[in-house]
């Protein structure tokens, strides 16, 4: 198995977005992050959906995010193909307004095999200039004190990788 989905180390946030943990303890913690990306949000939703196409081959279990699909509709999972026909879902669908929120369930990555319950909010927002992007990643589950700053470091750098790969797709 690759490095996971959510391996533990931290990245500095891109420049125009920012980061925070907030309320973490020793039974969970909620990592946000937000960014603002010059695209409308109807073109940033476009691409938030496809995360083989922003999401880091780093943080995935077979090495590559081009096996990475999500069916962005309830009950929908956000998955991973995996090597000799496997596959793994790393979260699940439970609420979408298109270009606006979508919300799933789960533990990410090497969060699985714990007794975690997670709930990854992404909300975009038409601004000045664009789309705010705010990604929130609330967990809930023994034994998570030290997993706040990793966690936060992983999502940080997708988000800015989101903001990268749509103001590159003009």
């Amino acid at each position: 198995m690759r490095v996971g989905m959510m391996a533990a180390v931290a990245v500095p946030a891109a420049s125009s977005a920012s980061a925070g943990v907030e309320g973490a303890g020793p039974m969970g913690f909620t990592a946000v992050e937000t960014a603002h990306i010059a695209a409308p949000p109807e073109r940033v939703y476009a691409l938030m959906i496809q995360p083989a196409r922003w999401w880091s081959s780093e943080h995935t279990f077979s090495g590559d995010a081009a096996n990475l699909s999500l069916d962005p509709h309830a009950g929908g999972g956000w998955c991973e193909r995996l090597p000799g026909g496997g596959s793994v879902e790393h979260l699940r669908v439970v609420y979408v307004v298109p270009g606006q929120t979508l919300r799933l369930t789960g533990a990410l990555g090497p969060l699985q095999p714990m007794p975690v319950q997670g709930v990854l909010t992404l909300v975009l927002a038409p601004a000045a200039g664009g789309t705010d992007a705010k990604l929130t990643y609330a967990l809930f589950g023994p034994d998570l004190g030290g997993l706040s700053g990793p966690v936060d470091g992983v999502l940080a750098q997708q988000l800015a990788r989101l903001k990268a790969a749509v103001e590159s797709a003009r």
